[in-house]
């Protein structure tokens, strides 16, 4: 019988002006995990591990605004950069009484979740990137074109952009690159929901936001790095080895800096846990026990 704390809630709270929906499971606490999700879904990635981790640990999982249910004011009323949404969730989290935490981050939360423990790295026990870049070696030749564009805005830089701010190119951010027998596994209704709410008026510019500012990501790797390095906050590495955007490279480059990487390639594309939710939820279990473990021994 599952406890009623391991369900989860859905829930709201302003923050920053700003309405913020969020998924929480397990018994509220001051310490906890926070699963930021990527582009262009929302916090309905999680579905499958919050219940699990619930059991174990206070769980917090919001929809960052722009995604899912949270508000999505349009480009002209709100500045999306990622810089802006960390301190969004940071001060969501403080609302919620949560001073430290494991943090998951995938996609375009990594840069969310790296402005985060940068600014506050007392408060990180420890990280899990799933698909999510904070090396070159992670940015493959398909980056290219996102390159020439970050260092000349202009209008035929753009336009030769791939088409991913469709239907079609959020369908591919789940099922691109990936064999049949893997295909198969994808629920429809992730890609149709995500389409839902990206191709509300003005929600493709707001994307298109995200894009263009990740180029500050990028530069900021180097800071990354000597972050790791000065920090070194244990870190579980999950990757769908399919992914076509995010380079499998990426996985060993965080063994540069850090001593204490565990990782995990799975024979899964981008979304990871939309296939490999039972998987990784175990591992996810077995991480912050530990954790929490060593923080209390060390308390």
């Amino acid at each position: 019988m599952m406890k009623r704390s391991a369900k989860t809630r859905h829930r709201h709270l302003k923050v920053d002006g700003l309405q913020l929906r969020y998924r929480e499971a397990g018994v509220p606490s001051s310490t906890a995990v926070i699963l930021l999700h990527g582009a262009p879904s929302s916090s309905h990635s999680f579905r499958e591990v919050l219940p699990t981790l619930g059991h174990h640990a206070y769980v917090v999982a919001p929809d960052i605004p722009g995604f899912g249910f949270s508000d999505a004011p349009g480009v002209d009323e709100y500045e999306y950069t990622y810089e802006n949404l960390s301190h969004v969730i940071d001060a969501l989290i403080e609302e919620l009484g949560v001073h430290r935490y494991v943090l998951y981050v995938t996609d375009y939360s990594t840069p969310v979740g790296y402005f985060m423990a940068t600014r506050h790295p007392e408060r990180v026990l420890g990280l899990v990137v799933q698909n999510g870049n904070a090396h070159e070696a992670g940015l493959n030749e398909g980056w290219d074109s996102a390159r020439r564009f970050w260092v000349e805005p202009t209008a035929e830089n753009r336009a030769a952009l791939p088409e991913w701010l469709t239907f079609e190119g959020t369908r591919d951010t789940y099922l691109a690159g990936l064999p049949e027998h893997l295909a198969e596994l994808h629920p429809r209704e992730s890609w149709h929901l995500d389409w839902e709410r990206l191709c509300r008026p003005g929600n493709t510019e707001v994307y298109f936001q995200f894009f263009y500012d990740y180029r500050k990501h990028v530069a900021r790797f180097p800071e990354i790095a000597e972050y790791h390095a000065a920090f070194q906050p244990p870190c579980l590495v999950l990757w769908g080895r399919h992914d076509t955007a995010f380079d499998i490279a990426e996985v060993f480059a965080y063994h540069q800096a850090l001593a204490h990487v565990e990782a995990h390639i799975y024979d899964a594309g981008h979304f990871l846990l939309e296939t490999h939710a039972t998987e990784v939820a175990d591992l996810l279990v077995t991480f912050v026990h530990d954790i929490l473990e060593r923080t209390s021994m060390a308390a």
